[in-house]
């Protein structure tokens, strides 16, 4: 479900129908679980969360400083009946996430560092550690000093984007905006050394590019990104509404954009945000070269 590019609180309220269908005529409260879900941008360094009676996640920024994030309290799922919601937040390079969950998700309560054994858990999370497993480690011994029967940690460390290798610009909605896309991306792969992947790139582009401006709304934002030998074109745009790959028939003069682009590219797909949405695709140009930045 997550390959599906669903903003959290959406996720969470597809598995709480989930969980409404395996759930017993005879026992409706017996089926329920504990969730959180956190999508996280390398290129915004923006994370977003959603719970579902889960204890709100600590976060260790890189400067030593713990905090915890303020989610909107909700039961587990299973005892979902209000709309989930969803937190934004800022984790720069080199934050921790700390996520725990425990056995006591009847009530849908958690442990917190403003809870019942959460200030252990934050003077602990407070002393520096010389690694993930040891932050961990400090974690558990704090938490299993609360009435917990199960205890159970995982920690992330953020990792952003290098901002010379993502490029963004902000399109008209006019349809001499393609072929500025189309200058802007050859000129981005020359400066990154890529220049051997400018047809395919701005191929892929010019279809995501023609899409948005004939079937979507303003604002309308390109963004390119170079990690790890693959390029990921993205077009953003106001419009909420999500683009279908079909076949275009011999005489058809539309209809053949996204085909294109699935031909291309090597994954691709629709996220889905507040404002409107995103189709992105994804393809490796070939053997990586040595990047020189612009």
């Amino acid at each position: 479900m997550a390959d599906v590019d669903l903003q959290p609180e959406e996720l969470l309220t597809h598995l709480d129908d989930v969980l409404a269908g395996l759930r017993p005529d005879t026992h409706p409260s017996t089926v329920t679980a504990q969730c959180l879900y956190a999508v996280y941008d390398p290129a915004s360094s923006r994370c977003t969360l959603a719970g579902a009676g889960s204890p709100s996640p600590a976060v260790i920024t890189p400067d030593g400083m713990v905090t915890v994030i303020d989610l909107p309290e909700s039961p587990p799922l299973g005892h979902a009946d209000l709309p989930f919601e969803a937190t934004e937040i800022d984790l720069p390079e080199g934050s921790l996430l700390l996520v725990y969950t425990d056995t006591d998700i009847d009530t849908g309560t958690g442990t917190s560092a403003h809870e019942p054994g959460g200030e252990e858990l934050f003077s602990a999370l407070a002393r520096p550690q010389s690694c993930l497993d040891a932050t961990c480690r400090s974690a558990l011994d704090a938490l299993l000093h609360s009435p917990h029967n199960e205890v159970a940690v995982l920690a992330v460390r953020t990792h952003a984007l290098d901002t010379r290798n993502v490029a963004t610009w902000d399109l008209p909605a006019d349809p001499a905006a393609v072929s500025h896309a189309r200058t802007h991306i050859a000129d981005k792969l020359t400066a990154w050394g890529l220049t051997d992947a400018a047809p395919t790139t701005e191929l892929i582009v010019s279809e995501l590019v023609t899409n948005a401006i004939r079937h979507a709304q303003p604002p309308i934002q390109l963004r390119l990104i170079h990690h790890a030998g693959s390029l990921v074109c993205e077009v953003a745009d106001g419009s909420s509404t999500s683009p279908h790959l079909r076949r275009a028939r011999t005489f058809d003069e539309n209809g053949r954009g996204l085909f294109i682009v699935a031909q291309l590219a090597e994954r691709w797909g629709t996220r889905h945000n507040h404002h409107g949405k995103t189709i992105w695709a994804e393809h490796t140009p070939g053997p990586d070269r040595p990047t020189t930045t612009a």
